[in-house]
This record gives structure tokens, C-alpha cells and sequence, in this order.
């Protein structure tokens, strides 16, 4: 059942939709099928530049997408998760004769193709996923192919667990101490069943995700706007400072998330369900937090399909939103105030120039130079904001991509 459910979320991500989006198509499956249906469809997706290599040597003709999914389904299931051969096959068999016609004719094929594949040597030295060429050209532009291959490879790796914990609470057994403040666990976990979870002394972050707080160094009594405030780890954060946030979403369903991990955490803001650019407050802020709507291309080591859904229509469009984003929260700030921008992207236009450009716009703006622990000399750009990105902390898991940057008015 699971492997049919993988089967129904990388043909879905084919017809363009994101593997969160479909998390419904599984729910007629018990939910640890539902569960070991979206891990294989990730790793699928996550290595199926390498699952295609093994493939296009064992067949005589491209397969039909819908067999090349079986196919590669089996391959990963195989060589990167080690699952045994001979039920892997014959489940293979089973699923692709429901596949109609077609998938009757093909049965013998698959059988045969994956039986050799079964035993295919070299498995680890093939080259990891390639990004989409949209997005791969701008980056070697950016970076350099060296470190276009670091990031493929980070990507191929998956994202660790990292938690953000309230101030005082006791780290999870199984995780280790970033040097940026995160813990990371070191092993497979199930997030519910953690210790600390129902008390709410911890929530998951991403360490890079956690890092724009940091460098915003809310503190307590301060009012703060979070603004594109859901899921809420930022806004978690701010409140667990003391400061008194203003967390604001133009999306009430996803602001509902944030008061669901609002009340486990103990922990409390106003949530205001508003479009930022047509908001104003009573009164103007200490510090703002803008984590702006972007490309999303940093996360893409934990979210394996986005390439497969996004073709960089619509990039420039958001480009034009961040900056009258910033413009528009830069007028919420009192004098002398503090403004971090950041992206989850690895696009240079989204963060580097965004910055850059708002200090030409905005005369009598400033940078402030990062100064956190753990923080890389390296990574501090020529604006003097941050870029992080995947293949950093290679050794220990790497991160996501962001760009951030503080920002202070005049005073």
C-alpha cells in the first residue's frame, strides 16, 4: 500500500503539484503506510538522476512515465535505501500490472530490469540530482560549478531535524549542539513522540531558519512585527525572547498553525490576518522581522520535488514584492529601529541585490555588521548580510539556503 501511495505522490508532482499539497491523496492508507509513502516518495525524487543512470543502461527504450516511476521507485528503494531485493521486485511486478493495459505489457520488462538493477555496483559514486536548468545556470553564475556540485550533493543528503528550545528548557536526548544555538538530532526521530514536544519546550527549525532572529536580537518588552509570519518558528522565537510581537500572515488558515504552536509552546502574540503591504499599526515598532515570500530554493534538500514543480516562472514578480515588502516595513519602524530581511532562496536577487538595492532607495539606511556565535567569517557578504547555504556544515548535515540582513533606520 505504501509503495502504490509513493507511486499516486511523484505522479501528482508530475502533473505539478507539491508533495504537501497531497497529503489527502493518502489518507485512505493506515498512517504508517502514509508515512513510509512520503519518505519514498522523496527519496525517489531526491535521487532520481541517479536511479535514471542505472535504468537507461538496463532497457532498450525509454520507458512510459508511469513505468519509469515504478522503476525508479524500485531503484531507490533498492540501492539508496537497502531494502531487499526479491520483495522489492515483485511488489514492483504487482504495482505496475495495476497500471492498465500498458502496465500488463510492461510486467516482464520491469521484472527483468529490476532484477539486474538488484545487483547494480557503484550506486554511491554516480553524480547526485541535477538542479532544473532555470535555476542550475544562475547559480553556477552566482557561486561557481564547484559549489553548484557541493550543493547538489547536500541536497542529495536530506535535511537532519533541528529544533529550536525555549529559553531554560532541556535539551532532547539524541541531539547535538549546533554552533549556532540549534540542537540537531543525530538519528531518525518522530517529532511527536520526543520528549519536551507536549510540553512545548522546543520546536523544529532549521538552524539557518533560526538564525534571522538571532541576528535581529529582539529583546524583552520590545515590540516586534513578524511580518509573513506563518508557519510561527520565528514568531516562537521572538516571543520566547519576551519581546511583544505582532506576528502578521495574510493567510488566516496558515495564522491558525501559529496559534496551534503558540499554545503548546506556553507562549503568546497578536496575530493580525492582513496583507502586509496594505497594513499599518497604531503605533511604529522597535524591530521587524520581514522573512519575505521567495523562490523557496534553499530548501529544496528538504523539499525534493520543488524542482520538479517550478520551471522560475513568477521569480521576477516576487522580486517586485520583496522590495515594496521592505520598503513599506522600513516606514513601520521607529527611528533608529531594526529590520532583518531575509529568504529562504539561494538566488542572488532575492537577497544580495534585494539588500543592496533598498540602501540606494533608502539614503541614511545601514547595515549592521553580523556578530553572532558560530557565524562564519566566509559567510558575510560585501553589503554585510548573510548567505548561507546547503553544502555549509557539510560535515555535521549542512542547512538550508537563506539570505539575511539587519537593517537600521536613521535615528
Amino acid at each position: 500500500m505504501a509503495r502504490k501511495g509513493a507511486l499516486r505522490l511523484i505522479q501528482g508532482v508530475r502533473e505539478g503539484r507539491s508533495l504537501g499539497d497531497q497529503t489527502g491523496a493518502l489518507r485512505s492508507l493506515p498512517v504508517a503506510d502514509q508515512a513510509r509513502a512520503a519518505r519514498l516518495a522523496a527519496e525517489t525524487l531526491r535521487h532520481q538522476g541517479r536511479a535514471d543512470r542505472v535504468i537507461e543502461g538496463l532497457v532498450n527504450r525509454k520507458p512510459a512515465p508511469q513505468i519509469a516511476d515504478v522503476l525508479r521507485l524500485a531503484v531507490v528503494e533498492m540501492l539508496e535505501l537497502g531494502a531487499p531485493g526479491h520483495g522489492v521486485v515483485g511488489a514492483a511486478v504487482d504495482l505496475t500490472r495495476t497500471l492498465g493495459a500498458r502496465g500488463q505489457a510492461a510486467a516482464g520488462m520491469v521484472n527483468a530490469v529490476l532484477r539486474k538493477a538488484a545487483a547494480f555496483e557503484g550506486w554511491a559514486d554516480l553524480p547526485p540530482q541535477p538542479l532544473p536548468d532555470w535555476l542550475r545556470g544562475p547559480l553556477v553564475d552566482a557561486y561557481g560549478d564547484a559549489v553548484m556540485q557541493a550543493i547538489e550533493a547536500a541536497h542529495q543528503q536530506g535535511a537532519p531535524l533541528d529544533l529550536t528550545l525555549k529559553p531554560g528548557a532541556t535539551p532532547v536526548p539524541g541531539a547535538e549542539a549546533l554552533p549556532t544555538g540549534s540542537w540537531r538530532m543525530t538519528g531518525p526521530a518522530q517529532v511527536s513522540t520526543l520528549p519536551g514536544f507536549e510540553a512545548g519546550d522546543w520546536w523544529v527549525q532549521d538552524a539557518a531558519a533560526a538564525l534571522p532572529v538571532r541576528l535581529l536580537d529582539p529583546q524583552p518588552t520590545e515590540r516586534i512585527a513578524d511580518l509573513c509570519a506563518a508557519p510561527g518558528g520565528k514568531t516562537l522565537q521572538l516571543a520566547a525572547a519576551g519581546a511583544r510581537v505582532t506576528a502578521v500572515d495574510i493567510s488566516e488558515g496558515r495564522l491558525r498553525r501559529v496559534t496551534e504552536n503558540l499554545t503548546r509552546c506556553g507562549l503568546t502574540a497578536d496575530l493580525v490576518a492582513a496583507d502586509v503591504l496594505d497594513w499599518r499599526p497604531e503605533a511604529p515598532f522597535d524591530a521587524i522581522l520581514l522573512d519575505a515570500p521567495c523562490s523557496a530554493t534553499g530548501t529544496i534538500r528538504r523539499h525534493p520535488d520543488l524542482p520538479f514543480i517550478r520551471d522560475g516562472h513568477g521569480i521576477a514578480e516576487l522580486i517586485e514584492l520583496q522590495a515594496a515588502l521592505l520598503d513599506h516595513a522600513l516606514t513601520l519602524l521607529r527611528p533608529g529601529g531594526r529590520l532583518v530581511f531575509a529568504t529562504c532562496s539561494l538566488i542572488p536577487d532575492e537577497g544580495e541585490v534585494q539588500v543592496a538595492e533598498a540602501l540606494e532607495r533608502h539614503p541614511g539606511v545601514t547595515v549592521d555588521s553580523p556578530d553572532l556565535p558560530g557565524i562564519d567569517p566566509a559567510w558575510i557578504t560585501e553589503e554585510g548580510g548573510l548567505r548561507l547555504r546547503p553544502d555549509y556544515w557539510s560535515d555535521r548535515g549542512g542547512m538550508d539556503g537563506f539570505y539575511m540582513a539587519r537593517l537600521r533606520t536613521p535615528s
